[in-house]
């Protein structure tokens, strides 16, 4: 193939391995970034995190658990696009998994040249039967630009919302500093719009927060209708809100959510309450002792009944340093389960917590079942200090 761009082997639809064994097994693996977790119908567990690095080297690895989360399979499926025969490398290192109100089993990720080459590409593969012995996905479709690293909501007229990040030109690699300056106009923190259940994708509306930081943006429909962004900047969490479905948003301004520059995660329960989770152990302070350097801490559950406005609890997850990107669902019953992960290149391990409402208002476990920093996996190729 003679690609009209050095960054067109990025088009290329990537191959899921669904044999990864033993080429990719838990002995051969030496990082861990979380990227998700999500629960099937039947009760499934399913978590994706990334090997490899937090660059040019990343790949994306995929686990199940039958039981819970008590345990974990090996990696049952892998995506991992390098190629040896390129002359760049091509990475999937953003991404997320989501089920959907049909019970299917969406892999989000992205793929690109190099880190970033200007304009990556946000792919979906889907999965009917995520509860199977032998699951099935469907080839891999690109959707748009950019990466997705958060799950998609559900609108109350059903039309289903998801975040689109196209990344600011600053984290461009060589050779592709000056590419793609035409979807300059698109760079920040998009929205996306299915009213067909997926089968078709069209970009809304667009936010493009000042100091952005890989926006890394949810949604929330509140109870008047309207939708509130928040986004990761440089400088902590910025806000805008939607009063058109996501065609248009007011001026950016920060939350009163202070946070560091890295991952939140923001979800409506069942309840109606909102949950979020962020490194620090009130909504308005930062983690204690940070400066601006040190590593990530203290990462706590808090919750809302007005839509964001006021927060009370406070759940304390993991006080440790280098604990980072919190992604979750809540089950059936009730349960929420939390993936992140911590020291990412020295353990590379990717953690559960498990807790309920009660739990994060009482700010420690009450609830029977509850558990916290339980291991979902851990690289065994980490080179001893």
């Amino acid at each position: 193939m003679t690609s009209a761009h050095p960054a067109d082997a990025a088009l290329i639809p990537p191959i899921l391995n669904t044999d990864p064994l033993p080429g990719y097994d838990y002995d051969r693996l030496d990082y861990g970034m979380t990227i998700g977790i999500e629960r099937t119908p039947g009760g499934r567990l399913w978590a994706c995190w990334v090997g490899g690095g937090d660059n040019e080297k990343a790949f994306f690895v995929l686990a199940t658990s039958d039981d819970r989360g008590d345990t974990w399979s090996r990696p049952r499926l892998v995506i991992d696009p390098h190629d040896a025969a390129l002359p760049l490398p091509r990475r999937a290192i953003v991404g997320n998994l989501w089920t959907d109100p049909r019970g299917r089993l969406w892999l989000f990720f992205d793929q690109a040249m190099t880190y970033f080459d200007g304009r990556a590409g946000l792919w979906a593969a889907l999965c009917e039967n995520p509860d199977a012995p032998e699951p099935v996905w469907s080839a891999p479709r690109r959707l748009w630009h950019g990466c997705s690293l958060n799950k998609p909501i559900v609108l109350g007229n059903g039309e289903w919302l998801l975040p689109v990040s196209l990344w600011d030109r600053g984290r461009n690699q060589p050779p592709f500093k000056e590419a793609f300056r035409e979807l300059d106009p698109f760079r920040g923190a998009n929205v996306f719009v299915s009213g067909d259940e997926g089968a078709t994708w069209k970009r809304r509306g667009h936010v493009l927060f000042p100091n952005p930081s890989f926006d890394e943006h949810h949604f929330i429909e509140r109870r008047d209708g309207s939708l509130w962004m928040t986004a990761r900047t440089g400088t902590g969490i910025w806000e805008s809100v939607s009063m058109d479905q996501g065609r248009t948003w007011s001026e950016p301004k920060p939350s009163s959510i202070v946070h560091i520059a890295s991952r939140h995660f923001l979800r409506r329960l069942r309840s109606g309450r909102l949950l979020l989770v962020k490194h620090g152990t009130a909504v308005d302070q930062l983690p204690p002792e940070y400066n601006g350097t040190r590593p990530r801490s203290h990462l706590t559950a808090f919750l809302s009944d007005d839509d964001g406005h006021t927060w009370r609890g406070g759940l304390l997850l993991d006080e440790r340093r280098a604990i980072s990107y919190p992604d979750g669902f809540e089950a059936p019953d009730g349960t929420i389960h939390l993936s992140y992960d911590w020291e990412r290149d020295e353990e590379g391990e990717i953690l559960l917590a498990q807790f309920s409402e009660a739990d994060v208002i009482a700010g420690k476990p009450v609830t029977p079942g509850s558990r916290l920093r339980h291991r979902i996996s851990k690289p065994l190729a980490i080179p001893t200090p």
